[in-house]
């Protein structure tokens, strides 16, 4: 259905993206930096994918700006 995540994805990934510029906008290269950082496939997925998705937007929002 929707696209609503818990907070705890929400957390750690703003307190990711604040600590690391590592992270693109590529699901699976995301995925590779989380991989020792949480034993759980799907919240290591989840956070994943929510940092692409932020990535992806804030590249589109600079675009739009220039």
């Amino acid at each position: 259905m929707g696209r609503i995540k818990s907070k705890l994805v929400k957390r750690t990934a703003f307190t990711l993206l604040k600590e690391e510029n590592a992270f693109t906008d590529k699901f699976d290269n995301n995925k590779e930096l989380l991989k020792g950082l949480t034993d759980s496939k799907k919240v290591r997925n989840q956070i994943a994918g929510y940092i692409a998705r932020k990535k992806k937007s804030e590249d589109k929002v600079n675009k739009t700006k220039i």
